[in-house]
C-alpha cells in the first residue's frame, strides 16, 4: 500500500493555483511531508475558495491551471518525491446559477434528462403542483413578484439552439417542445409577464422564492443548502463520470489515494467504498511499478462517541476529527467541567448540558430546514403502515412525532444497514435512538414501535423498508451536521475549545488513561487513519483550542475575567445580545488574541477587530437565535461589528484592552506548551499525521473563510533554510518557528523509521510520583526499533512565573516513569540525553520545552 509518512493540505484556488503549490515543493520536502493533501481539483464555480462546488466533472478546474497546470505540479512534488492524496467529492455538486451543464440539461428535459437519476429527485411528490417536476427555489422573492417586477427575462440560449429564462445569474432552459413557438412568434411576443407564467406553466421545473426550500423541496441537498444538490452516486453512469479524472489520475500514478467527502450523505457508504476500492485496484497494474501496493483511501465520517468504521468498508480510516476530539480532550482538566457548566448556565440561562442544547437545535431544525424530507419520509411509513392489521389507526401526526423523536435522540450521523430482511436491526445507531426516545415520559410506544417495524422490515415489504432506511439515514446525517456542528455548538458556552468539528462537546476533558485507551485502539484497528488538528472546517485554529483549554485549568480567575469584562463592555452591548453572547466573544477575544499584539497598536487591533466581527455575525447566524442566514437582523449584526471595533479601539477602551492583554499574557504560554504537545502528538501516535496549510506555525485562526486564508509561506521557507537548532529558538517562541522546528524534528523522525508509526504497537508508560496526571508517556515499537515520548499535560499551575513553556523542575518533584526491559541505546530528536537510564523523572528532562522524544532499540523480546 502506498501509505502516506504525513500529508500538508492544501486549499487550491485562483489565488493558490497549482503552479504556486508546485513553488512550495523543495519546501514541503524539507519539512518532511511525503504527500500534498490536495482540496478538490475538478471544474467548481467560477471564485470558488474550496473547490467543494463543482459543476463539470469532465475537466480540471481551469482557474487552478487546468490539467497541464496539474501535471506540472505533479511533476514539480515528484521530483522531491512527495506524491498527492486527492480530496472528491461524490455527494453532491453545485446547481443554481448557469454553469453546471448536467443540471441545466435535467431541468431542460425533465423526467427524460440522461441525468435525471444522477440528481436525487423524487417527481413523484405528494405536492400536486410539483409532480413530474423540479421545485427551483432560487428566486429571491415570490414568483409573481418577480414577473411583476420584470425580474424574469426570455433570451435566446447561450450555447447552442433553444432559449432560457434568467433570473439574476440563474439561468432556467425552456423546454424543447416551446422552443419553435418561440421562435416562430419571437421572443418579444412571450416576454410580458403573462406569456412568461405561461411558459413557465408549461416547463419541467416550477420556479419558488427560496424560503420555501425547506417546505417544498423535492430533491435532496447538501444539508440545507439550496445550491448544492445531492448527487445519486450509487447510479452506475453518475459514479463513472463523478470519478472518470481521479481514476485516470490514479491509474498513472499522478495521485496515491484518495479523500472522500462527506461520505455520510450516500445512499449506501459500504456500498460505495466498496465499489471505489475495486475501481482502483483494477488500476494497480497500470501505475508506474505495476501491481505493488494499494491505494490510500480515507473517508470524511464524524464519529459519534463510542462509534467505530462500520466494519467491511475496506478504507484505511477517517480524516481524523476523531484525533482532533481525543488531543484536544487530553489538554483540558475535566475536573472543572460542573464549575465551568455553572459559570455557563448563571451568565446564559441556556441549559448546563450539551446533549439539551442539542435536542433543542434539533428540533428547531428539523422544523425549519428539513421539514420537507421528513415529510417524505412520513410518506413512506404510512404507505407502509397500510399492510397491517391495526397499523392504520396510528394518526400521519402521530407518526410523525415519533419520527422527530427519534431524529433528536441519535447520537451517530446516521445508521448503514440499507436494506434489511425481515425482522432484521435497522442498526446499532438507530437501535439506541428508539430506546431514547421510548424512554421518554410522553413518547408514543405504538407509533415509536410503528416506525421500528418498518425500519427492520417487519412491516411493509422489503422496498418501502430500504426506501424508508433510506430516507431516515439521509435525513439524520444532515440533521446532525446542521443542528450540532452549525447551530448548538453556537449556542453552547461552556467552553468554546470544546465546540468543534467531530467533537464530544459533552465531554470536557480526557485523563492520560482514557487517551492511552484510544490511542491503543487506534494502533490495532486504524493504523493508517489520518490525525488532524486543525481543518478546512474547523471552528477555531488549533492554536486557539490549546489556549482556551487553559481555562479548564484556572476556572476561578477565568471567571473573574470574564465577569469584569462583562461588567465594562455589557453597557455598551448592542440591543439584542445578552450576556451569553457577550461572554463567547471574550472567549474568541482571547482565545485568538494574536502573540505579540500590543493592547495599544491600534492598527494591529483593527485588523483583529475585523476578523473577529467576522466570526460574531457568521456565530450569530449560524445560532438561530437572534439572527440566522434565512433572516438575517443586518442592524443588529451592522451593531454587533460596530460594538467590536470600538471594544478594540485603545482610545475608546484602553483599560478594558490592557485588562484583556495581561490575562492573555498569564495563558499564552501555557497554550503554547500545549500547542507544541498537541503537534508532537499528531506525528507519534498511531495514523498519518496531518498538517493543513500553514499551521506548522502558530495557528489562531477562526471560523471560515478566516482559516482559509492565503498562506505566507516565506516565514517558514526562511527558519526551515535557517536551521536553526531547537533551541536556539525558545527566546522567540511566539514567531512561531519553534513550532515548526518541532514538526520538522517529527516528520524527519519517521522518515527513518516509519514502519514503528504505521505497524508498531502503542505501550503506555504508566507515571508515579506528585505530578503524574501531568505526566503522558509512551512507546512507539516495531522490530527492533523504538521510539519514546514524554509530554506535559495541564501544566499552567507551573507556569505562572518566568517566561518558560514548561514548569521547573522542582514543580515535577518526584514524578517519574519506568522504562521496561530490553531496551537501550537512546539517541535524543527533542529533549536531553538519557543514557541508560530506566527512571526518567520528568523535571530532568521536560527542561525547555513540553515534549521529549528519543528513538532505541529493542534489545530483546519484552
Amino acid at each position: 500500500m502506498t501509505t502516506p509518512r504525513a500529508t500538508y493540505r492544501i486549499q487550491f484556488r485562483k489565488e493558490f493555483p497549482f503552479a504556486a503549490c508546485a513553488e512550495q515543493a523543495a519546501y514541503l520536502a524539507a519539512l518532511g511531508v511525503s504527500h500534498v493533501y490536495a482540496s478538490p481539483i475538478l471544474t467548481a464555480r467560477a471564485g470558488s475558495a474550496h473547490g467543494y462546488d463543482v459543476v463539470r466533472y469532465d475537466a480540471i478546474n481551469p482557474e487552478l491551471g487546468g490539467e497541464a497546470g496539474f501535471r506540472a505540479m505533479a511533476s514539480a512534488l515528484r521530483q522531491q518525491s512527495i506524491g498527492i492524496i486527492l480530496d472528491i467529492v461524490p455527494n453532491h455538486v453545485a446547481v443554481g446559477g448557469a454553469d453546471n451543464p448536467m443540471w441545466l440539461d435535467c431541468l431542460k428535459h425533465g423526467r427524460s434528462s440522461m441525468h435525471a437519476r444522477w440528481f436525487d429527485i423524487d417527481f413523484d411528490t405528494p405536492d400536486p403542483e410539483l409532480s413530474g417536476k423540479i421545485h427551483a427555489p432560487f428566486l429571491g422573492e415570490p414568483l409573481s413578484q418577480a414577473l411583476s417586477g420584470g425580474k424574469l427575462e426570455l433570451r435566446a440560449a447561450r450555447h447552442g439552439p433553444g432559449h432560457e429564462i434568467w433570473y439574476g445569474e440563474h439561468a432556467f432552459p425552456v423546454r424543447p417542445e416551446d422552443d419553435d413557438e418561440i421562435a416562430r412568434d419571437g421572443v418579444q411576443r412571450w416576454s410580458s409577464p403573462e406569456a412568461l407564467r405561461q411558459i413557465l406553466d408549461r416547463q419541467h421545473y416550477v420556479l419558488d422564492y427560496w424560503r420555501h426550500a425547506g417546505d417544498r423541496i423535492n430533491w435532496r441537498r447538501f444539508f440545507d443548502i439550496t445550491q448544492l444538490a445531492a448527487i445519486r452516486v450509487d447510479e452506475p453512469a453518475a459514479f463513472d463520470a463523478a470519478h472518470a479524472i481521479p481514476l485516470a489520475l490514479y491509474g498513472e500514478g499522478l495521485i496515491d489515494g484518495l479523500r472522500v467527502d462527506h461520505i455520510d450523505g450516500l445512499a449506501d457508504p459500504a456500498a460505495y467504498c466498496a465499489k471505489l476500492r475495486a475501481e482502483l485496484d483494477a488500476r494497480q497494474a497500470s501505475r508506474p511499478g505495476g501491481k505493488g501496493g494499494r491505494g490510500w483511501l480515507v473517508v470524511e465520517k464524524i464519529l459519534a462517541p463510542g462509534e467505530r468504521l462500520p466494519a467491511g468498508w475496506d478504507v484505511e480510516g477517517t480524516t481524523g476529527y476523531d484525533f482532533m476530539d481525543q488531543v484536544s480532550a487530553l489538554q483540558h482538566d475535566p475536573g472543572a467541567g460542573a464549575a465551568l457548566a455553572d459559570h455557563w448556565v448563571r451568565i446564559s440561562g441556556r441549559p448546563a448540558s450539551f446533549q439539551d442544547e442539542e435536542a433543542l437545535a434539533r428540533r428547531q431544525v428539523l422544523d425549519t430546514a428539513f421539514d420537507g424530507q421528513r415529510e417524505r419520509l412520513v410518506d413512506v411509513l404510512v404507505a407502509a403502515a397500510g399492510s397491517g392489521d391495526s397499523a392504520l389507526e396510528i394518526p400521519r401526526a402521530a407518526l410523525r412525532r415519533a419520527v422527530t423523536d427519534m431524529m433528536v435522540a441519535m447520537r451517530a450521523y446516521r445508521g448503514y444497514v440499507t436494506g434489511p430482511g425481515q425482522g432484521e436491526s435497522p442498526g446499532p445507531q438507530i437501535e439506541a435512538a428508539l430506546a431514547q426516545a421510548l424512554s421518554g415520559a410522553m413518547a408514543d410506544r405504538a407509533a415509536l414501535t410503528l416506525v421500528a417495524d418498518v425500519l427492520s422490515g417487519r412491516l411493509g415489504d422489503a422496498r418501502q423498508s430500504a426506501e424508508a432506511l433510506r430516507r431516515f439515514n439521509q435525513l439524520s446525517a444532515p440533521l446532525a451536521a446542521k443542528a450540532v456542528e452549525d447551530t448548538a455548538f453556537y449556542r453552547y458556552g461552556r467552553l468554546l475549545s470544546r465546540n468543534d468539528v467531530g467533537f464530544d462537546a459533552a465531554k470536557l476533558g480526557l485523563e492520560p488513561d482514557g487517551f492511552h485507551a484510544l490511542m491503543r485502539e487506534r494502533a490495532a484497528s486504524a493504523p493508517r487513519s489520518l490525525l488532524a488538528t486543525a481543518t478546512h472546517d474547523h471552528k477555531r485554529g488549533e492554536d486557539v483550542r490549546a489556549r482556551l483549554a487553559v481555562l479548564s485549568e484556572m476556572p476561578q480567575a477565568w471567571f473573574e475575567a470574564s465577569d469584569r469584562w462583562r461588567a465594562i463592555t455589557s453597557t455598551a452591548a448592542p440591543h439584542g445580545l445578552d450576556a451569553a453572547d457577550i461572554h463567547m466573544f471574550h472567549q474568541m477575544l482571547a482565545g485568538s488574541w494574536p502573540l505579540g499584539l500590543a493592547p495599544g497598536d491600534a492598527g494591529g487591533l483593527e485588523a483583529f477587530a475585523e476578523r473577529l466581527s467576522g466570526w460574531w455575525v457568521k456565530a450569530l447566524r449560524e445560532g438561530k437565535l437572534r439572527s440566522s442566514w434565512a433572516q438575517p437582523d443586518e442592524q443588529l449584526e451592522r451593531d454587533v461589528q460596530a460594538f467590536v471595533k470600538d471594544a478594540l479601539d485603545p482610545g475608546l477602551s484602553g483599560a478594558f484592552l490592557h485588562d484583556v492583554a495581561d490575562f492573555v499574557r498569564r495563558i499564552e504560554r501555557p497554550g503554547a506548551s500545549n500547542g507544541l504537545v498537541q503537534a508532537v502528538l499528531r506525528c507519534m501516535v498511531p495514523g498519518i499525521p496531518d498538517i493543513y496549510q500553514g499551521t506548522e506555525l502558530w495557528d489562531f485562526s477562526l471560523v471560515d473563510p478566516d482559516n482559509r486564508r492565503p498562506v505566507d509561506f516565506g516565514l517558514g521557507r526562511r527558519a526551515v533554510e535557517a536551521g536553526a537548532p531547537i533551541g536556539a529558538l525558545l527566546d522567540d517562541w511566539r514567531d512561531g518557528r519553534i513550532k515548526l522546528a518541532v514538526v520538522q524534528a517529527m516528520l524527519q523522525l519517521r522518515k527513518g523509521c516509519d514502519q514503528a508509526f504505521v505497524q508498531g504497537s502503542y505501550v503506555p508508560l504508566p507515571a508515579s510520583g506528585t505530578r503524574a496526571p501531568h505526566l503522558l508517556a509512551f512507546l512507539r515499537t516495531h522490530g527492533g526499533e523504538a521510539v519514546l515520548v514524554l509530554a506535559a499535560r495541564c501544566v499552567a499551575g507551573g507556569l505562572a512565573d518566568g517566561s518558560a513553556l514548561v514548569p521547573p523542575p522542582e514543580w515535577w518533584g518526584d514524578t517519574c516513569i519506568v522504562l521496561p526491559g530490553g531496551l537501550g541505546g537512546w539517541s535524543a530528536v527533542v529533549g536531553p540525553g538519557i543514557g541508560t537510564a530506566n527512571e526518567i523523572k520528568a523535571g530532568d528532562v521536560l527542561q525547555d520545552l513540553p515534549i521529549a522524544v528519543w528513538t532505541g532499540k529493542e534489545r530483546a523480546a519484552r
